[in-house]
């Protein structure tokens, strides 16, 4: 007897037919064993996954997303401001895959698949804004502008390795800011390079240097760099979870809060979960547990 009754598997359409009938003839046998009915649906442009959750979402007993850190902000966007939210299963089909490795779900299709279909369903922050909802992170700064110098091509040819190329081009002409932070209940006005947002724990596949960012906490971590730096970036750039935080340079600050409004001299780009969407002010609220999403047993 299948687990769910009504799914949904989202899926980028312009991979091209021969990647997708790969792909779907891997995970779709292995969903079929666990959903009831499934359907089937592939995007064409921007922000169609969006428009199925909305539409659909509530219908369903379980999402499946196929796709990379953008296709799932379009989902969860999609799915955030419904009432009757259904579980949600991402499978990695991009670059970086940053959320679904924060979950520790294998990187390889075949194995992702069977291991959420035999995992848990475990709750999972979400941070709402004003222009909607993200998982992973949002940042300006340094970060916004890696993202926005990002060369196609160095993407196309060198995945993932193109964000590091980029944030090392982008520090050197990088100049601190004037900002104003509101933390829960307390002020904090700095200048800095990057104000960094997380409620996920990898950006560009790297860990990110806090040993205690959890997705379920109810809280997000707040980084902010002060002053650019090539020796620190780089070590911030390729830490890991067993690295000592006193070992890292007092230029990188850390907090925690449910609750955080930012403002900035001038108005700024935001990079949200990978992409540039809006502009500072802001004003960002965790919502505790708002997604159910499925993970392997094994937890990162």
């Amino acid at each position: 007897m299948a687990k769910y009754k009504k799914g949904m598997l989202i899926y980028n359409g312009n991979a091209g037919q021969k990647d997708a009938e790969k792909t779907l003839g891997i995970c779709v046998p292995i969903i079929s064993l666990h959903v009831e009915q499934l359907l089937l649906l592939q995007t064409s442009k921007p922000l169609d996954a969006q428009e199925y959750c909305r539409s659909h979402g509530e219908n369903m007993d379980i999402v499946i997303i196929l796709g990379g850190d953008g296709t799932v902000h379009e989902c969860i966007n999609g799915l955030g401001g419904l009432i009757q939210r259904p579980v949600i299963a991402i499978l990695p089909g991009g670059t970086c895959n940053d959320f679904s490795r924060t979950l520790g779900i294998p990187q390889n299709l075949k194995k992702a698949t069977e291991s959420l279909f035999a995992g848990e369903i475990r709750g999972t922050d979400a941070a709402e804004t004003s222009e909607g909802y993200f998982l992973n992170f949002w940042g300006i700064g340094l970060v916004a502008e890696t993202s926005e110098n990002i060369n196609d091509t160095e993407k196309a040819l060198l995945g993932k390795v193109s964000y590091f190329l980029s944030a090392f081009r982008t520090i050197k002409s990088m100049k601190p800011f004037h900002f104003r932070l509101k933390l829960d209940d307390t002020w904090i006005e700095e200048e800095a390079i990057m104000v960094l947002i997380a409620n996920g724990k990898i950006i560009g596949t790297n860990v990110l240097p806090h040993p205690d960012i959890k997705i379920d906490d109810g809280l997000a971590d707040i980084f902010i760099i002060k002053e650019a730096s090539f020796s620190l970036i780089k070590e911030v750039m390729t830490m890991k979870d067993n690295i000592e935080w006193n070992h890292i340079d007092s230029q990188l600050m850390h907090y925690q809060a449910s609750s955080m409004q930012i403002e900035t001299k001038e108005e700024m780009s935001v990079d949200t979960d990978g992409e540039v969407y809006s502009k500072t002010p802001e004003t960002i609220t965790i919502l505790h547990n708002h997604f159910q999403m499925l993970s392997p047993k094994e937890q990162i």
